[in-house]
C-alpha cells in the first residue's frame, strides 16, 4: 500500500461511512490530514482501480430483483460467450471458474418481470442455457473485511428472502444516482438531491432509513478485491440436508475467513448443491488450507461438496437496478 492514509480509507472505512453534509471533511478530521488529501487518496484509488465507488451497497432482493446463474460453456467458447453476457448492464460479476459450469455470473434489474426477460434474452444471445441460482437464505453477505486479517463479524442469522417491495419514483431516482457512487466532492449529498430534484437532508435520511431497516447493507469504501492482492478466490458448494443448512449456514458465516454465505436452489440432475460459501485469499494454497479446515471442524466430510476457483475476471462492476 502507497500510504497510511490510502490504507486506512480502504480498510477503516468500507462501512459506517459518515452520512452528513460533508462526509470527506468529517473523514479528513478523524485521520487527522486535510479534506483534500482525503479526496484526491479516493480519487488516486479509484484510478489505479483499488476501490470500484464509494457508496451504497444494496441488499439483494430489497430493492429490485437478482440472481445468480451458471452457464456450461465449451472452452474454446468462453472467451465470446463471456463478452456476449457482458454486454448486458444487468449483469454485474462474471467469471470464469473450475467447472464443468464454467460460466458464472449475477443478474440484476428493476423488477422479477425484468429480470425473467433479461436472463431469456441472455440465453438466446450466449446460445447456452442458463442456470438460474436465486438466493433463498442469507447468512452472511458483505464482502467487507479487513485487508490484514481479524476484526470481529457480527454474529450471522438466517434471513429468508422475501419478495422487494416496489419503491416509488423518487426513490428509483436516488437508487439511480447511488448505483454509480458518490461523487468525490466537497457536498456529495447535495449534488445527488441537485441530480434527483430533493433536498440534501432528504437525500440523507432516505439512505439513514435504507440502512436501518437492511435495504443498504453497507455505505462505504468498495474495494477490489483482485488490485489489492486478494487474488485466490474460491466458491465452496455443499449438498446439507434441508434441516441442518440453516444450522450449518450460520455456523459458517462466523467464520473470520467465509466472505459470503448464503442457500440457494439444487436444479436437479444438473446442481445438487444449497448451501454456498466464498473464501477469499492471497495463495491459492492459503484458501485450500482454509476449506480444509472448516471442513474438518464441522464434520463436512460426510457430504458431497465441490470447490470452484476463479480463473478469469470477466467483469466486475456495482449492481444496476434502475
Amino acid at each position: 500500500m502507497d500510504s497510511t492514509l490510502e490504507f486506512q480509507l480502504l480498510n477503516d472505512f468500507q462501512r459506517d461511512f459518515p452520512l452528513c453534509p460533508a462526509p470527506f471533511a468529517e473523514l479528513a478530521a478523524r485521520l487527522g490530514v486535510g479534506e483534500r488529501a482525503v479526496l484526491s487518496s479516493l480519487e488516486k484509488l479509484r484510478r489505479e482501480g483499488k476501490i470500484s465507488r464509494v457508496g451504497a451497497v444494496f441488499a439483494p432482493k430489497r430493492i429490485g430483483a437478482s440472481t445468480l446463474a451458471a452457464m456450461a460453456v465449451p472452452p474454446d467458447r468462453l472467451e465470446t460467450v463471456a463478452q456476449a453476457v457482458n454486454r448486458f448492464p444487468e449483469v454485474n460479476h462474471n467469471y470464469e471458474r473450475e467447472h464443468r459450469y464454467n460460466l458464472w455470473f449475477v443478474v440484476t434489474a428493476g423488477s422479477a418481470g425484468r429480470l425473467q426477460a433479461t436472463l431469456g434474452a441472455i440465453e438466446k444471445a450466449a446460445g447456452y442455457p442458463l442456470l438460474p441460482l436465486p438466493l433463498e437464505e442469507e447468512f452472511h453477505i458483505d464482502l467487507a473485511f479487513p485487508l490484514q486479517g481479524g476484526g470481529q463479524k457480527r454474529p450471522a442469522a438466517a434471513r429468508p428472502v422475501v419478495p422487494a417491495q416496489p419503491i416509488e419514483e423518487a426513490e428509483r431516482r436516488l437508487v439511480s444516482v447511488l448505483q454509480e457512487g458518490l461523487p468525490l466532492f466537497i457536498r456529495p449529498f447535495a449534488l445527488i438531491a441537485e441530480r434527483i430534484g430533493a433536498s440534501e437532508s432528504e437525500v440523507l435520511a432516505r439512505i439513514g432509513r435504507w440502512l436501518e431497516d437492511g435495504a443498504i447493507k453497507r455505505f462505504g469504501v468498495v474495494v477490489r478485491h483482485h488490485e489489492l492482492g486478494f487474488s485466490a478466490n474460491a466458491m465452496v458448494v455443499h449438498d446439507i440436508p434441508d434441516d441442518r443448512v440453516g444450522e450449518i449456514g450460520r455456523a459458517l458465516a462466523e467464520e473470520p475467513g467465509v466472505t459470503l454465505c448464503y442457500r440457494r436452489p439444487r436444479v436437479l440432475p444438473d446442481w445438487p448443491y444449497n448451501l454456498f460459501c466464498m473464501i477469499h485469499g492471497r495463495e491459492r494454497g492459503e484458501v485450500q488450507a482454509a476449506i480444509a479446515d472448516l471442513r474438518l471442524r464441522y464434520g463436512l466430510d460426510q457430504f458431497p461438496h465441490d470447490v470452484l476457483f476463479s480463473l478469469t475476471r470477466f467483469k466486475q462492476t456495482g449492481a444496476r437496478y434502475v
